[in-house]
């Protein structure tokens, strides 16, 4: 058997394919594979560099309806001033055992974690939901109002950080005229929404969820802060409480984690993850508290992602 070795893909090609990747449905084919016992997804692990050198996180995953496993390496490295962060993701065959591709995952981490995100608002958010706040104005905020934009008729669309009142090159409108208004300050832009993606670094809370109002639909991502959390971890038993994935999440989330320590909350108290509710054994939020979804990032979404960067390299 002549084995042939990886495609090799860098950013700049990963850049040039990404537009011909369908990833919300390469996303709910994974969820549907995990969810009928056709994909295993282990926990991640966070591997500490010597002497405070930095850490790096792998994500692992196997994906047999696409015969196909791998694992997605990203390091943290801190620097003078600013730290690197770096991901590659290699594929292997479920056939041969051989590699069939590395790729730099930076780019399609950001793709698939404002993909999942807006799949879960798909399935979480209210079916007349009309306003849309997403806190975090780089690269990750936006590509998370990119995936967002078509999940509901939104009426108005807030963009909010810091610096986003001075911060060029942001939109002032979608592709079909809605309005998209900026903010500073993250409590006043949550305020009066019907969605809350909150897409930050930060690893203190972002937004006092406690101001909210039942039915509000609030979302939250994961850094490599030790911890990282954009709500209060006291909120989650007042919340109407969903993840990415059950096995895995409530041991990572530094909300969760903190809240479990402190007796406030327990994983128990979990709704449902994605691969329940894309197969519609998830109970829906009641709607008379506010809903959170917490993705952490699992490596199926980064396996079912380099899989379709190969599927369509292929072709």
């Amino acid at each position: 058997m002549t084995i042939q070795p990886p495609m090799v893909f860098d950013d700049a090609a990963i850049q040039s394919i990404i537009g011909k990747i369908d990833m919300r449905t390469a996303l709910v084919g994974m969820f549907r594979a995990l969810a009928g016992g056709s994909a295993t997804q282990p926990a991640q692990t966070l591997s500490l560099f010597p002497h405070d050198g930095g850490d790096f996180i792998t994500y692992l995953g196997v994906l047999a309806s696409e015969k196909v496993f791998g694992a997605k390496l990203s390091p943290y490295i801190p620097g003078d001033g600013k730290a690197l962060v770096t991901a590659w993701t290699v594929l292997m065959s479920m056939e041969t055992g051989a590699p069939l591709l590395l790729c730099d995952s930076k780019r399609l981490t950001t793709e698939r974690t404002a993909a999942t995100t807006a799949l879960a608002v798909d399935l979480l958010a209210r079916k007349n939901a009309g306003i849309l706040t997403v806190v975090g104005t780089g690269a990750v905020g936006l590509a998370h109002l990119r995936h967002a934009e078509g999940v509901r008729p939104w009426r108005e669309v807030r963009l909010c950080s810091p610096s986003a009142g001075r911060k060029p090159g942001l939109p002032d409108k979608l592709a079909d005229g809605t309005p998209v208004v900026t903010f500073t300050d993250a409590d006043k832009a949550a305020s009066g929404a019907d969605v809350v993606m909150l897409c930050t670094s930060s690893g203190t809370p972002v937004i006092d969820v406690g101001r909210l109002p039942g039915g509000v639909l609030v979302t939250s991502i994961s850094t490599n802060v030790a911890n990282a959390r954009e709500i209060d971890p006291a909120a989650l038993s007042g919340l109407d409480v969903y993840c990415d994935y059950r096995a895995t999440t409530p041991a990572s989330a530094g909300e969760m984690k903190l809240a479990a320590a402190a007796g406030t909350w327990s994983a128990d108290c979990l709704l449902g993850d994605l691969p329940e509710l894309v197969t519609g054994r998830a109970t829906l939020p009641s709607r008379t508290r506010p809903a959170f979804f917490r993705s952490i990032g699992l490596g199926l979404e980064d396996i079912a992602a380099a899989a379709a960067v190969l599927a369509a390299a292929r072709t």
